[in-house]
């Protein structure tokens, strides 16, 4: 680790080499909407935990805009993961909305596995739903280092 000045302090600097994994994803909220009726709590328990689904109370189109950000997440941090084989449980990407409004991704079982293996750190998620389309953005730092020869296979 090398120095750098810092508004005059001296800190530590991680030279670690980082790679950015980024997910992004959208979902119809008028899809959810029609899932959640169709399906009703089968459908809502099997994908969201009772967290998520607290988060998301009011009206029915509120309660769809909601899970629907949230299920945009949990598909963002799918391509964030980047699983070879089997996909985690949707129940083990968990989004957490804090009291102040901002949300964090919190992760269970094969999910954490997958982000231990890939050396993730600081993940982050964005959630925004307009209309019918809700949207999320996952950001993460992976230390594994990616060859970057050009080959793909």
């Amino acid at each position: 680790m090398g120095d750098r000045m810092a508004s005059g302090r001296i800190r530590q600097v991680d030279k670690t080499p980082r790679r950015w994994r980024v997910g992004m994803d959208i979902a119809f909220v008028g899809d959810v909407a029609e899932s959640i009726a169709r399906f009703g709590d089968r459908y809502v328990c099997r994908i969201f935990t009772p967290h998520e689904i607290s988060c998301c109370v009011g009206s029915r189109a509120a309660t769809a805009e909601g899970l629907a950000a949230r299920f945009a997440a949990k598909e963002a941090t799918i391509k964030v993961l980047r699983p070879t084989e089997t996909r985690p449980d949707w129940r083990s990407i968990e989004v957490w909305r804090h009291a102040g409004g901002w949300c964090d991704l919190i992760l269970y079982g094969e999910a954490s596995r997958l982000a231990r293996e890939a050396e993730l750190s600081d993940v982050s998620v964005s959630l925004s739903h307009e209309g019918n389309i809700a949207a999320a953005v996952v950001i993460a730092q992976s230390s594994q280092t990616e060859l970057l020869d050009g080959n793909r296979g």
